[in-house]
């Protein structure tokens, strides 16, 4: 097979087993750096994908992607001083806005609720939570209904005044299934013989539910007619509705064209997005990916420099060789293709040979964890594995950054020994 003449020396050096014992050694190290980079980079980026797609999934997945609400504020601050103004909270025509938010693009569901805070008590204990009012038959895609542990969110029409709470509140008040708690409402109150109390009504436990977030304690669920009662309220209640769209980073989208557009009337609806409450948490998430990628990648990029070393005393032992190949008529251009050439497929196995071990490892790493005995995610979370996903597109920029860092450390060795004087050179051989 015919190679051009650079190509053929370059790789006859990185085959050549005559160097010396410390060009070996740092040659073997600037590969099993850049393979040890590769392969970490990757098994790292995988997990964090992982654990921001379960991120995006257990929280995103219950917090509303976009809320328009009833805007009872500015409503009753343009009515204040009006003694015949019946200001309510209650979203009159939700039924047609839900209708007209479905056909907005990216919007994949449209549920009505309404909200507020409350205190929740048990014959054991007592705790703040905040009492969602919703209607069952609009929440069968909702991530609580896809993870019920017992019971199920249809209790919640078929038996009245019943509520469906997370296992970890359950287990801190400790009730189960069928057990009575008393819902109390601290904002609202009742003139009795006795005092100003707070409005509070027994609930049964209907329902128990196990997302694995911060939800599990400390929300609860309630039909939206009996909430409305609580609140007393009229009808059901709704005072706001709560989008989940295709893809929760599309909401700021949504919002501007919801607005631009005057799909929703900004005087009396208020659009609020998830980044308003769990942007910054987001934010960081983000912040650590990103870091972690750079430790990683400076990992990589010391192994590639050290392609720089061996490159260096190779072109320091070659002396000779290169005189020769200049008066035989090789440029400067085709002696440093061939150095170039050298590092490169140093590097290049470095990168293969990382990147299939790298895959190898994210595909098999639970597996390898439990053959070890080994939990990285603590003793509260033994049922759990590590989340795995991996991106065409991270592996891709690995590779290529990889082989980038790798071609940059070649070029200063191989414009050194561009340099060489043959007559210098071969003055004394």
């Amino acid at each position: 097979m015919f190679l051009p003449v650079s190509f053929f020396i370059g790789l006859r050096y990185s085959r050549s087993q005559s160097r010396s014992g410390f060009v070996s050694f740092i040659t073997f190290f600037s590969i099993a750096g850049i393979l040890l980079g590769v392969a970490s980079l990757i098994i790292v980026v995988s997990v964090m994908n992982g654990f921001e797609g379960e991120l995006k999934k257990r929280i995103l997945g219950l917090v509303p992607h976009v809320i328009v609400a009833n805007n009872y504020s500015r409503q009753n601050e343009q009515s204040n001083g009006s003694k015949n103004a019946a200001i309510s909270p209650v979203m009159k025509d939700w039924q047609k806005q839900r209708e007209i938010l479905l056909q907005q693009p990216h919007v994949k569901q449209v549920t009505p609720f309404l909200e507020s805070e409350a205190l929740i008590q048990s014959t054991k204990n007592l705790q703040g939570v905040l009492m969602q009012g919703i209607i069952p038959e609009f929440e069968q895609q909702n991530i609580i209904n896809q993870h019920m542990v017992a019971g199920s969110l249809a209790s919640l029409t078929t038996s009245p005044y019943t509520l469906v709470l997370g296992q970890s509140l359950a287990r801190n008040l400790k009730v189960s299934l069928g057990d009575t708690v008393r819902i109390m409402l601290p904002n609202k109150a009742v003139y009795t013989p006795m005092g100003r109390l707070p409005v509070q009504r027994t609930f049964t436990v209907g329902g128990i539910f196990n997302v694995g977030s911060q939800i599990d304690d400390a929300m609860v669920y309630v039909h939206s007619r009996y909430g409305a009662k609580l609140l007393k309220r009229r009808g059901d209640g709704i005072s706001a509705l709560r989008l989940y769209l295709d893809d929760a980073f599309n909401a700021p989208d949504l919002v501007s064209n919801l607005r631009k557009n005057k799909i929703i009337d900004t005087d009396h609806y208020q659009i609020s997005t998830w980044n308003e409450s769990q942007g910054a948490f987001f934010s960081a998430v983000k912040m650590e990916k990103n870091m972690m990628w750079l430790m990683l990648s400076l990992i990589i990029a010391v192994a590639a420099f050290n392609i720089v070393s061996a490159l260096v005393m190779v072109v320091i032992d070659k002396q000779g060789e290169i005189g020769i190949l200049r008066t035989l008529g090789l440029d400067r251009g085709g002696i440093m293709k061939i150095f170039m050439i050298q590092g490169m497929i140093n590097g290049l196995w470095g990168v293969i040979i990382g990147t299939v071990l790298g895959l190898l490892l994210t595909l098999n790493l639970n597996d390898l964890l439990s053959f070890f005995g080994l939990n990285i995610l603590g003793s509260g979370y033994s049922s759990q594995a590590l989340p795995m996903k991996l991106i065409l597109s991270d592996i891709v920029t690995i590779v290529i950054s990889a082989l980038m860092m790798s071609f940059v450390a070649t070029l200063y060795p191989a414009y050194r020994a561009s340099t060489t004087q043959p007559a210098e050179v071969l003055r004394n051989e």
